[in-house]
């Protein structure tokens, strides 16, 4: 049986901070974009990024993340961090989690980087 999709929260749907070559960020901007973009300087969380953005349906048992070289706590470990940082959402389902990306997460980090053409 499929597992529905994680609701999406529209007040999450809105992207943290203008492209760097639009308008210099604020301090609370840098501080927002700093730490999604830390939380993606680990090797393991890039790759459980990679894991749940490329699962079926865009969502992700924990069961399913377990094989990234680490252990089982360390990959929660992991998962927390990139909740903190915004690029997660989570949900509780009987014993097990299922990790999603959060809505405009990937878009937003990608439009701080924009360069004009």
């Amino acid at each position: 049986m499929p597992v529905p999709p994680a609701p999406v929260d529209p007040a999450l749907d809105v992207p943290c901070c203008p492209p760097l070559t639009s308008a210099e960020l604020t301090a609370e901007e840098a501080v927002q974009a700093a730490s999604m973009f830390r939380a993606l300087g680990d090797p393991v969380r890039l790759r459980l990024m990679s894991k749940v953005a490329a699962a079926e349906g865009g969502e992700a048992c924990v069961c399913d993340l377990l094989d990234v070289g680490v252990s089982q706590p360390t990959v929660s470990h992991h998962l927390k961090k990139l909740r903190e940082a915004g690029l997660l959402t989570s949900r509780k389902q009987g014993t097990w989690v299922y990790y999603s990306i959060a809505p405009a997460a990937l878009t937003s980090m990608a439009a701080i980087l924009e360069i004009p053409r």
